[in-house]
């Protein structure tokens, strides 16, 4: 029997053959499959442009560019390197790098961009406004000015959550956190993480630290989503990011990076609510005032 032979440069009508790129894979660490892995794909929430998501140890996940750059036009401290599926904060001596999405992000301030990375920040900013005009991507709106003074419940666009001893800062709120398990038909599960029937967590004000021992801010206290009096496997599950169903299937892939992030006061400081989110607004005189006014 002969060996396959490797594939030729092109086709038989003489067109070049494209060959895929190869990609470094690696077992997740924290993952529950055991499954090779590389870079997740995903959009920036903030300007919709692609990104990939990577491992850097025991570290949370860092966003880096898709695609890889002369090291000669990043600047040495914005240089990073894949090496067997884990990201690394450095150049490896090649003439290539990687990038952090969040130096050329356009939705981010254009003053912390080096002057070297403008045009692809420029290129970024342009696929975005291309994005929005075609109805393909939606940025979280700003509420309206009189948002304040509407009767409703306070519900927190990401809401810092303590669990397993640790406080975490959601990307969504606690309703919404989506599983990000796999499912049969290779799509995203799509229920979520508080499912009908689960044990809920319970909001509490606490001191405005990251965790225990560690100073409060001049804000004494903040509204934290409690999850440590739950037992420790429903912690986990939380943790996890999985529903209770994909929870009970452990040998099930993630088809997403979970979306906890480290909560840190200093830099958090704009998600801190020092009000219960199950307490209902009420509107003062100027919100009755202006209530009246409206046809």
């Amino acid at each position: 029997m002969r060996p396959t032979p490797p594939p030729a440069a092109r086709h038989r009508d003489g067109s070049p053959a494209a060959r895929s790129r190869r990609r470094s894979l690696q077992v997740s660490p924290n993952g529950t499959s055991r499954l090779l892995r590389c870079g997740q794909s995903d959009r920036c929430r903030e300007c919709g442009n692609r990104i990939e998501w990577y491992h850097r140890g025991n570290r949370p996940p860092v966003r880096l560019h898709p695609r890889e750059l002369p090291a000669a036009r990043v600047p040495a401290d914005c240089r990073w390197h894949v090496s067997s599926g884990v990201a690394h904060p450095a150049g490896d001596g090649s003439t290539w790098c990687r990038l952090p999405h969040a130096v050329v992000c356009p939705a981010r301030d254009a003053a912390s961009t080096p002057p070297e990375l403008a045009d692809l920040r420029r290129l970024l900013a342009v696929n975005s406004r291309r994005l929005l005009d075609a109805g393909a991507f939606a940025p979280t709106p700003n509420p309206p000015d009189h948002a304040e003074h509407r009767p409703g419940p306070c519900r927190p666009a990401r809401p810092i959550v303590q669990l397993l001893y640790l406080r975490y800062l959601a990307a969504r709120p606690v309703d919404e956190i989506q599983c990000v398990a796999q499912t049969r038909r290779r799509h995203r599960c799509t229920s979520p993480v508080l499912a009908p029937g689960s044990l809920p967590g319970i909001w509490r004000l606490m001191p405005a630290t990251a965790v225990s021992g560690q100073l409060a801010l001049p804000a004494d206290v903040m509204a934290v989503y409690d999850l440590s009096r739950l037992p420790y496997t429903e912690q986990l599950r939380w943790r996890a990011q999985r529903c209770p169903q994909h929870d009970a299937a452990p040998t099930t892939a993630d088809l997403a990076v979970a979306d906890w992030e480290p909560f840190a006061p200093l830099r958090h400081h704009e998600h801190i609510h020092s009000r219960l989110p199950n307490h209902t607004r009420h509107p003062g005189p100027a919100g009755r005032a202006r209530q009246a006014a409206r046809p």
